[in-house]
Formats: C-alpha cells, structure tokens, sequence
C-alpha cells in the first residue's frame, strides 16, 4: 500500500526551501517550519512560515472533506435505489 507524498516549496531568491511530508508527519512540519523562522541563518522568516502553514491546513481539510465525501455507503441492490 503507497502513500501520499505531499510536496511544499518555497523559493527565495536563488534559495528553495522543499518540504516533503506524509499525513502522519504534518504535525513535525509545522514545527519544522517555526524552527526555520526562528534561525536568524536562514532567510526564512515568521511570514513564510504563516503562509505556508496555512497551505498544509487548507490541504489537510481538502483531503478530509473529499475523505468524507466517499466514504458514503452505497447501495448494494438495485432495489435498494427505488
């Protein structure tokens, strides 16, 4: 059984900051992005982050509402349509 891959990116200039994270590893990204924003190293600021935050929410409840959507049990006789 294969897994989705969600993909994040974020390009700064000649930097790219690239996330790859599954379902189960959302939370760790998000914190892996506070952790960047707080790296004064990094060009990656608190805006970045807030901003792409918001993408793996909106990502995360998109799946889950298509989840829901088909999970709707079906009929399994003909008869049962009428």
């Amino acid at each position: 059984m294969s897994q989705d891959i969600n993909v994040l990116a974020l390009v700064k200039g000649g930097e790219r900051y690239v996330f790859l994270y599954d379902d189960s590893s959302r939370a760790e990204t998000l914190r892996t992005l506070g952790r960047y924003a707080s790296n004064p190293e990094l060009s990656f600021t608190w805006y970045d982050a807030a901003v792409l935050s918001q993408k793996i929410r909106q990502e995360s409840q998109k799946h889950s509402s298509v989840n829901r959507r088909f999970n709707v049990p079906l009929p399994t006789d003909p008869e049962d349509l009428v």
